[in-house]
């Protein structure tokens, strides 16, 4: 495939699941920002907020999402707030179909609350009203996607399934 599949999406809604599953069916490599991050820094996510601020942690995302957008045949699964900076959603729509992953409030706190201490934007005493403030907050960035998916109460593959069809579709259209 020529472009790039982007999943984008607030943080438990699945886009690593779902990238990795995804890759493996289109026959792509799959790459996860945040590890890339990781790989580049040798610090975690958690690590580098922690000794250098958001700011740093932007700034190595822009320069990720900038090199990602060069290659092709990739799966890629975002942070979740990469869609914060309009240079970031640039450059991945340069060759990238984007597609968001949502998920209820409900779902998103069950799934993120086991991986807490790897999330850096959560605090201790997360409550569903923080994450539906944080997804309210943020609907206007992840409304930039070409397609919305819904994860909650459905299998990774019925949702890899609905994202090839709209792929296919695209390609059909071309």
């Amino acid at each position: 495939m020529e472009k790039n599949i982007v999943l984008i999406g607030f943080m438990g809604t699945g886009k690593s699941s779902i990238g990795i599953k995804l890759a493996e069916k289109l026959n792509m490599k799959f790459v996860d920002m945040d590890r890339e991050i990781e790989k580049l820094t040798g610090m975690t996510v958690a690590e580098l907020f922690r000794r250098h601020g958001e700011i740093r942690f932007r700034s190595e995302e822009k320069l990720m999402a900038q090199k990602l957008s060069r290659q092709k045949n990739l799966v890629i699964a975002t942070g979740g707030g990469v869609v914060l900076k309009e240079e970031n959603i640039k450059a991945l729509r340069e060759n990238g179909i984007l597609i968001c992953l949502t998920a209820h409030p409900e779902d998103i706190f069950e799934r993120v609350r086991r991986k807490r201490n790897q999330r850096p934007l959560l605090k201790k005493n997360l409550q569903i009203e923080d994450i539906e403030a944080m997804l309210k907050e943020r609907a206007p960035f992840y409304a930039v996607a070409d397609l919305e998916v819904n994860t909650s109460g459905r299998e990774i593959d019925e949702v890899v399934e609905e994202i090839i069809s709209y792929i296919k579709k695209l390609e059909a259209e071309r």
